[in-house]
């Protein structure tokens, strides 16, 4: 078995429109984007995250019959992560200026994809997206595997409740004490408010982009 974990970029076009989940010409950005990974939109669920209430930590699972969900509205369950447990069943989180961070475990087949933004980091998100795995499905977290999105840097998008720091850096520290292993860590060091690659809707506001967006990470276990 193999992982299947990619990114869209800005020549993808955006990969949501918050205003309108129906989007066809975000629809049709999806279908061609996984198609180009080998994943179609049937086999596919989106984290859909939601910036209500006071929990940013929500994680669930979710099984084959929600496969589908979201890619083409809004009908999905909302979440701050998603595990899937099951082969060829693929997860995609659109993003804005925050980090996605896939997680695998390869003893118990355990994928999950967490939005780590600045409000579920100041809830210690990226330590609790492990512990999550480890609490409900027995991981070991020394173990399992992290792949991080890019991110903005600390220049343009410092953390204020961190005393300023880089969102890497906090998510860095959050993974370490869940007990990830460094070396089991990919991390892309891109800086979203850089790299013109990328969209990144701070930017957009300030208007150092012409063009608001989100890009997109999509992460499978495929047998």
């Amino acid at each position: 078995m193999s992982e299947v974990i990619a990114l869209s970029t800005v020549a993808d076009g955006t990969m949501s429109i918050t205003s309108d989940p129906t989007s066809k010409v975000v629809i049709q950005n999806r279908i061609k984007f996984l198609a180009s990974v080998g994943i179609t939109m049937q086999n596919t669920t989106r984290v859909k995250v939601v910036y209500e209430g006071e929990d940013y930590c929500r994680y669930k699972e979710v099984n084959p019959s929600q496969k589908g969900d979201g890619m083409l509205d809004g009908n999905i369950v909302t979440a701050d992560g998603l595990v899937t447990c099951t082969r060829n069943h693929a997860l995609f989180l659109p993003l804005a200026d925050c980090v996605g961070v896939v997680i695998y475990d390869p003893t118990h087949h355990i994928m999950m994809l967490s939005h780590l933004g600045r409000h579920s980091l100041e809830q210690n998100g990226g330590y609790k997206s492990v512990m999550f795995l480890v609490n409900n499905y027995g991981c070991d977290p020394t173990k399992l595997f992290v792949w991080l999105t890019p991110a903005p840097g600390q220049e343009k998008y410092p953390l204020f409740a961190f005393n300023n720091r880089a969102f890497k850096e906090v998510v860095f520290e959050q993974l370490h004490a869940a007990g990830i292993n460094d070396d089991n860590i990919t991390n892309d060091p891109t800086d979203t408010t850089k790299d013109e690659r990328y969209f990144s809707h701070s930017e957009f506001l300030q208007g150092n982009r012409s063009q608001d967006g989100r890009y997109a990470v999509v992460a499978m276990m495929k047998s």
